[in-house]
């Protein structure tokens, strides 16, 4: 990954949904990591909470910050707390509809600091997208929500991990759903986006193997047409472009020539084909990243995971991989800004 740069980092970190682990991995991730002198950790979500937690844990509580507090030396890790008055109420694995509310309002003030320049980027904690529906906020996640935020049409996810970089066709969609979902300028869109993140993310090379939707990538049309009426024609445009894109490749094979070297990413058709082996070898160290957005934003590539918040059993080792690349990134010529 190479050196980590030491010019002055402010980073914000949203808590997420304060009834899963997000608060937890936050605070283990700033205090138990040694960061560079010159970065500053903005933990973003409700000051009593955080203050609460970091007790729990046995960390000092984070002084408070505001965007306008820019000069002079500053604590290495502090609390803003931009709406204050939405105070979920702390109630670990449960789904609730404040938790929620709360976890909205911060990413949008997160990702306005951005924009602004008050914060260099954005680290997100999960968020609990059934409690967001239950809350009548309408977004199936962040990436959508930050696109929204950000005045972005052209985004996708990427998700990397170990010597594996995946990037999405298609996101949190049904598997009924996926193949009408597909089509030829989506296809060139996320081959476009990848061949200009690769770089960024220090892959000189950029060569991208696109995934079949179907068993043996269509297996010449007897397994289904999509291989060779969507995806190849993207792919040969992607070409002409000047993009290192090859494809369709069976998915069954695909993933084992990118661990041994011959691609630099693998774009996915659909959500499970692409995370389920890039899981199985960085499961607890995965990192998402948003590609097209003008501002850095990474996350954790992880759940709320329900079942054990508020027990101190959360490893933090994806989130602190999380901010040690929006780091990165941070300090890197951003394509799409």
């Amino acid at each position: 990954m190479g050196a980590v740069m030491s010019r002055k980092i402010r980073l914000g970190i949203t808590l997420g949904d304060v009834n899963g682990i997000g608060p937890e991995i936050a605070l283990k991730a700033a205090f138990e990591h040694r960061w560079p002198a010159a970065w500053q950790l903005v933990l973003i979500g409700s000051a009593s909470i955080v203050a609460e937690q970091a007790l729990r844990l046995d960390f000092p509580a984070p002084p408070a910050w505001q965007p306008s507090q820019t000069r002079g030396r500053q604590p290495r890790v502090v609390c803003w707390d931009p709406a204050p008055a939405l105070q979920p109420r702390l109630q670990p694995g449960r789904l609730a509809v404040d938790s929620a509310r709360a976890a909205d309002a911060w990413i949008r003030a997160c990702a306005a600091a951005c924009l602004k320049g008050d914060l260099d980027g954005m680290v997100t904690a999960p968020i609990s997208k059934e409690a967001f529906h239950k809350a009548g906020i309408d977004v199936p996640g962040h990436t959508e929500l930050l696109a929204e935020l950000t005045h972005t049409r052209d985004f996708a996810m990427m998700l990397f991990g170990g010597p594996l970089r995946v990037v999405l066709a298609t996101r949190h969609l049904p598997l009924a759903r996926v193949a009408s979902a597909l089509n030829r300028t989506e296809i060139l869109k996320v081959i476009r986006l990848t061949g200009q993140a690769l770089p960024w993310l220090g892959c000189r090379k950029a060569r991208i193997g696109v995934c079949g939707l179907n068993p043996h990538a269509g297996d010449g049309g007897a397994l289904g047409h999509e291989e060779k009426d969507l995806i190849a024609p993207a792919i040969r445009t992607a070409r002409q472009k000047g993009f290192q894109a090859e494809g369709p490749i069976p998915a069954d094979a695909i993933f084992y020539q990118a661990v041994h070297g011959r691609y630099d990413a693998v774009i996915a058709m659909y959500h499970d084909q692409g995370l389920a082996p890039l899981k199985m070898i960085a499961f607890e160290q995965g990192v998402n990243v948003t590609l097209g957005l003008p501002i850095v934003r990474t996350s954790p590539d992880h759940g709320t995971a329900f079942d054990i918040a508020g027990k101190n059993k959360a490893n933090p080792s994806s989130m602190i991989e999380a901010m040690q690349w929006a780091g990165r990134l941070a300090q890197r010529q951003n394509p799409w800004k």
